[in-house]
């Protein structure tokens, strides 16, 4: 298990905004009476940067935003099963580029939608509980990862319909994954989370002959030689209660517990020894009245080209500002700056008419644009001010 060394204190923002950008609503739908939550735009396709997907109960439902503030809805997915209730979702491509939409919930069946035909694709089977998040690889998004409550992250190939990889077993988690996410440069590399208080590393290096398989595989998918990735190479305990969300900063990871926190930190491996190491932790976003759970945080798109050039925080003179932003219990929505140390929070957005708790964020492909769903069945639109 990697330890923190003492001594490293580190960066904690201040919640006093700073006002460099500012938003206002321009928009609030009431999609259903059942929560949402999860929102997300489509950057898996750029003549769709506009276009983003919220689910809640049995339901996928697709967006478009507008100028002026206007939204209009594009398609709706009503699930079969009235009992299912989806909570993530996640734009992928099929090997055309094609843009797909896949969503997991209660059922732990994922669900393949081709938003190009507006027809079911594939429908993935394999969890033993509710999926709580799905994630894909963006250097190949035909691949999805997967965060269950059966204690197991799974690797899909869409294209194929194969599971390639099941990270669990002796060294996995010990109780409901939350979150998982891709390293943004390093293709083996795997972040996951969950209520066993742990952020735990994979590395899928050595199977990755099987990820390549994965793309010619024409036989039935349940007859893919799946493999088992039962030891993570670093295990970190940063929080002590459930870790609900983590995201890659380049080689930095960003995670969030229940503490009113998101906490940037470096994990330090030690290769002879996998699952050993040293954990520093760099900077700390506070986000009052944050302290339930599955609430997850989003960062802009261009976060991970702007963290691959900034080697010590603070120095990206030559790049985008990029952003990290989260919801809380009442309806509130904190932005904050990821390369300045200390940390600059850019906006506290609120509205006297928000008062539900916001599950998910997303920030449009340029900035512009901040969405979020809400507990209440609302979502929320706000733009900046020019």
């Amino acid at each position: 298990m990697a330890r923190v060394p003492l001594g490293c204190e580190p960066a904690v923002g201040s919640l006093l905004p700073s006002k460099k950008r500012d938003y206002r609503v321009t928009n609030r739908l009431q999609e259903g009476k059942r929560p949402l939550y999860a929102i997300a735009f489509n950057f898996v396709d750029s003549r769709y940067f506009d276009v983003f997907a919220t689910v809640g109960g049995n339901r996928v439902t697709i967006y478009q935003c507008l100028e002026g503030g206007m939204v209009s809805i594009l398609q709706a997915y009503v699930d079969d099963d009235k009992d299912e209730s989806f909570y993530t979702l996640s734009w992928v491509c099929n090997l055309d580029g094609s843009p797909f939409l896949v969503a997991g919930g209660i059922n732990g069946i994922m669900r393949v939608i081709d938003t190009g035909s507006e027809k079911l694709y594939k429908s993935f089977v394999g969890h033993g509980d509710s999926i709580n998040e799905i994630r894909t690889q963006t250097l190949k998004p035909s691949l999805v990862a997967s965060a269950s409550k059966d204690e197991s992250v799974r690797l899909w190939n869409v294209h194929t319909g194969v599971c390639i990889l099941i990270f669990a077993g002796a060294g996995g988690h010990r109780n409901e994954v939350l979150s998982v996410d891709f390293h943004p440069s390093d293709i083996y590399r795997i972040a996951s989370c969950g209520m066993d208080n742990t952020i735990k590393i994979w590395s899928m290096k050595e199977f990755w002959p099987y990820v390549e398989k994965s793309f010619t595989w024409t036989d039935l998918p349940s007859k893919f030689p799946t493999k088992y990735v039962q030891f993570p190479i670093f295990i970190a305990s940063i929080h002590s209660n459930y870790v609900d969300c983590n995201r890659w900063l380049g080689d930095f990871v960003l995670s969030k517990s229940v503490d009113n926190e998101i906490v940037l930190w470096e994990p330090k491996t030690k290769e002879q020894s996998p699952g050993e190491g040293t954990i520093d932790i760099l900077q700390k976003y506070p986000v009052p009245e944050c302290d339930i759970w599955f609430i997850k945080f989003s960062c802009d798109f261009h976060y991970n080209a702007a963290a691959i050039e900034v080697n010590t925080l603070g120095q990206s003179p030559h790049h985008n500002t990029s952003f990290c932003l989260s919801g809380n219990r009442e309806g509130k929505i904190y932005v904050w700056e990821l390369q300045s140390s200390p940390p600059v929070l850019i906006a506290r957005l609120a509205h006297v008419h928000c008062k539900s708790p916001i599950r998910q964020t997303a920030m449009s492909f340029d900035g512009s644009t901040i969405l979020s769903c809400c507990e209440d069945g609302t979502i929320w639109r706000w733009d900046a001010i020019p």
